[in-house]
């Protein structure tokens, strides 16, 4: 069991460094471009992905080595946040396959629909280096973003599971015990190249001034 952890959502940010793309890194004009509405964040974007080993440091100043490398660069202009957890979809395979990503880096000249992910994502999306591009949907997590305390107990679970990568979420349950006190559960499916683990991450907080009251994360 976890408690009073000092959430610091800049614990992962360091100085810049130039931007390294990958040898493929080509943008292919051919495939059609899918219209981006900013009023509709929350639905799947279709594009392509490329690939990249990464810099030292980066625009957002968040590393390419964060959520175990599960990360990406995206469009200098385009609507997605540095910090933003995206969900990558390969739609390249015939059983799709998704990660979470974290957005560490930006490009310019990248339209919203196209992404430069870390060698070891593209790989975790069923994906050989060698292909070079690959057609991905993507989604932004708006529960996520949305719920505080989601991000905060995923936050908590990297830091107690530092060899494994996040690469999904669900919301569980919201309960109100009382009028000062809120529960939130939240799961989250961690991998490693040994394994597949499921967390559980319960939260209760005061809705009225924001403070964590008491927090556990288990697996199930």
């Amino acid at each position: 069991m976890y408690s009073n952890y000092s959430f610091n959502p800049n614990r992962n940010r360091y100085v810049n460094s130039p931007y390294q793309p990958n040898p493929y890194d080509n943008y292919n004009s051919f495939y059609p471009t899918y219209p981006y509405y900013y009023s509709e964040r929350q639905q799947p974007v279709r594009g392509q992905a490329t690939w990249t080993e990464g810099g030292q440091v980066t625009q957002c100043g968040i590393p390419w080595s964060s959520n175990e490398y599960m990360t990406v660069a995206v469009g200098e202009n385009s609507p997605y946040q540095c910090g933003q957890q995206l969900k990558i979809r390969n739609v390249s395979t015939p059983v799709p396959r998704e990660i979470l990503v974290t957005v560490v880096d930006q490009v310019p000249g990248y339209p919203a629909n196209k992404i430069n992910l870390h060698r070891r994502a593209f790989e975790a999306l069923g994906a050989n280096p060698s292909v070079g591009v690959i057609n991905v949907e993507i989604i932004p997590s708006p529960e996520l973003e949305q719920e505080q305390w989601g991000k905060y107990l995923l936050e908590v679970t990297q830091t107690a599971y530092p060899s494994y990568s996040i690469t999904e979420y669900n919301t569980v349950a919201k309960t109100q015990l009382s009028p000062t006190q809120i529960q939130e559960t939240y799961e989250f499916t961690l991998q490693s190249p040994q394994e597949t683990i499921t967390v559980q991450g319960n939260i209760i907080y005061n809705p009225n001034t924001d403070r964590v009251i008491s927090f556990d994360i288990k697996e199930v």
